[in-house]
């Protein structure tokens, strides 16, 4: 259901492409970059690319220049392609179910959010040859017409599409294999539970905790960025939309002692975080396709890989950290007036969590005599609906 969309998505991408739009686009927001941050025309226009297609296609935009760039320069375009995702599989992530407009925003926060951790990790320090501020000629497609452009891109498209299922099916098997010999090797130790997750939890969870993620949620989070860092994003995402399903289903936020779901503001705080390349399976990817492009410049391709890589994922986690800044819960609806409503209708409503916290806080006020929401006015409509939400025994209710 997932890979067609990508079909699509790289169809429409080479059409445009055809037609000139892309170009002008990425023109215009590679130069608005430049003026405002004072990089170079070559970075500024790979960054700009990467908000529209893959790490291994934006830099075929400025293929004659790059064997002239800088080392700095390099850099900055290597994590370019970390720290952002391609517009071909930005549909497949929406179809997951994870918010659309938070992945835009996060895609195109992360092109200029690269360029600046690219510089602080490896400061400009040559002088750079390629300084044209207009006539920079960006590559171009080779097909004859808009029909011969869509044809391309699909076919273009079909390594993609093979590429992400061999993948996941790869990433998902060889997961479930450590899963169950960690929960063995556990066994032995009295922890059964332990599990890659867990593992990588305890290894991020302070950088998800620094970005604002609540103290609960942050081994959540911290084991979605073990998962994109040690296999890749779809897999996070995957994991993420699970995690999303459950909130929006609703139901016990903790089984077993397992936390099944997250706040919203965890759930954008990890869309941005998860929304880059910078993967160790990606890095095998830039030196391959960076070296066929620029022969003369192998030796600083492989020599700064890595170090792109972990500015690629600070750049993910700084546009994180806006977006854990700027988002704010919703106005929340007083419980006696959610259950009011709720309940005085003729159709028993849909289990939602925000209902089932009310039932919950309202059982809680009665079993320590507490008047937890004042002023209510319940009738039994309510109380009938919280036991059989809850599944309280009887006695109770």
């Amino acid at each position: 259901q997932v890979l067609p969309i990508v079909v699509f998505f790289s169809t429409v991408m080479s059409m445009l492409y055809h037609i000139g739009f892309m170009q002008w686009l990425v023109g215009k927001v590679g130069w608005i970059m430049q003026i405002f941050m004072g990089t170079t025309p070559v970075e500024s226009l790979v960054a700009a690319g990467n908000i529209f297609v893959g790490q291994t296609e934006s830099p075929l935009l400025v293929r004659p220049y790059l064997p002239y760039i800088t080392k700095s320069e390099l850099h900055a375009v290597m994590t370019a392609g970390f720290s952002t995702i391609a517009g071909s599989v930005l549909g497949a992530y929406i179809s997951f179910g994870v918010s659309a407009s938070h992945l835009l925003t996060a895609s195109v926060m992360s092109a200029p959010a690269s360029l600046a951790t690219a510089k602080i990790f490896w400061p400009e320090t040559e002088k750079p040859t390629v300084t044209l501020r207009s006539g920079l000629q960006m590559a171009k497609g080779d097909s004859k017409n808009v029909l011969e452009a869509a044809s391309q891109g699909a076919s273009t498209s079909i390594l993609l599409v093979a590429n992400i299922a061999v993948n996941l099916i790869s990433f998902l098997a060889l997961l479930a294999f450590l899963d169950s010999a960690l929960s063995w090797v556990g066994s032995l130790f009295d922890y059964p539970q332990l599990n890659f997750e867990n593992i990588c939890a305890y290894v991020f969870m302070p950088f998800s905790f620094m970005m604002g993620v609540d103290w609960e949620d942050s081994f959540i989070v911290g084991g979605l960025l073990g998962y994109k860092t040690f296999f890749n994003e779809f897999v996070a995402y995957e994991r993420l939309s699970k995690l999303i399903d459950n909130r929006e289903k609703g139901g016990s936020m903790y089984i077993n002692g397992v936390k099944q779901y997250m706040t919203v503001r965890s759930e954008v705080i990890a869309t941005y975080a998860l929304c880059g390349f910078a993967n160790f399976g990606s890095l095998g990817l830039v030196i391959g396709g960076l070296t066929s492009l620029a022969p003369s410049k192998k030796k600083e391709i492989a020599g700064g890989a890595f170090r792109a890589m972990i500015a690629g994922t600070v750049a993910c986690f700084m546009t994180a950290c806006v977006a854990g800044m700027l988002t704010v819960a919703g106005v929340e609806v007083p419980c006696h007036i959610l259950l009011g409503n709720a309940f005085n209708s003729t159709d028993f409503p849909d289990n939602s969590t925000e209902l089932f916290d009310c039932c919950q806080q309202l059982f809680t006020s009665v079993n320590h005599s507490q008047e937890f929401f004042p002023g209510g006015n319940y009738s039994l409509s309510p109380w009938k609906g919280c036991c059989q939400i809850l599944d309280q025994p009887a006695f109770y209710c």
